[in-house]
């Protein structure tokens, strides 16, 4: 099967299609390795280390090789996302819960990024191609429409959703590498910003001076929480 055709056949069904014989791989190499190859590049060195041939050499071949499974490297971060998604438990939806699921949802999401630094910024404009992708944004979806999110707030929402966890995570991962770096002219410790936004002039920042304790607090997951908890009470409204 040509790459781009297999790439497209994630769209299908397991039961579509050919038969299970025709799709059986005679090749040593399977996507499955690659993107086990990959996610462990990421998990070790943050997805910035990640290129098409640093796989190849984690599996002891080219990169030629690679590109009989994957089309590229959007595509490889199309499959890394999709292993992601599979790891995702979707609850059965229930209209009195269904807060609470969503959050569960999220917040497996945003600890699997976590996990493989840097790697939720190939989740942005990645398009659910893959069928773990999709089933992702349908129990998302489902879980908000059980909960009475009127269809069109509830698509956007799981939108919304999808892209606040992929930010956050970045940005987190962003932070982490620079410390690791000791990249000191950047990093800034929490006690040292709260100094720097109370020394502002009062007359022309009153409301960032006066409020620094407020604009610098927050521990752990403590703002991811918040933002979280707004966007679906925000749901519930609609």
């Amino acid at each position: 099967m040509d790459p781009k055709e297999r790439r497209a056949a994630r769209h299908q069904s397991p039961t579509s299609g050919a038969s299970s014989k025709s799709r059986r791989r005679t090749v040593p190499i399977t996507v499955e390795q690659v993107v086990d190859a990959a996610l462990e590049i990421v998990a070790a060195e943050g997805y910035e280390a990640l290129s098409m041939r640093r796989v190849a050499d984690a599996l002891n071949t080219g990169p030629a090789s690679l590109y009989a499974h994957v089309v590229n490297k959007t595509d490889l971060d199309e499959l890394l996302i999709a292993r992601l998604c599979s790891r995702i438990v979707l609850p059965e939806p229930d209209p009195a819960g269904w807060r609470d699921q969503i959050r569960d949802v999220c917040v497996q999401l945003r600890d699997l990024y976590l996990a493989y630094p840097g790697i939720s910024g190939a989740a942005f404009a990645v398009a659910p191609t893959d069928l773990d992708t999709a089933r992702l944004n349908e129990g998302m979806l489902a879980i908000l429409r059980t909960g009475g999110v009127p269809a069109q707030a509830a698509a956007w929402g799981v939108d919304t959703l999808l892209l606040y966890m992929a930010a956050y995570c970045l940005e987190a991962s962003i932070v982490r590498r620079r410390v690791a770096e000791k990249d000191a002219v950047w990093i800034v410790g929490r006690d040292e910003m709260r100094r720097r936004l109370e020394s502002l002039p009062a007359a022309e920042f009153p409301y960032t001076a006066s409020h620094a304790a407020q604009l610098t607090a927050g521990e752990g997951h403590d703002r991811f929480d918040f933002s979280l908890a707004l966007m679906i009470d925000g749901l519930a409204r609609r």
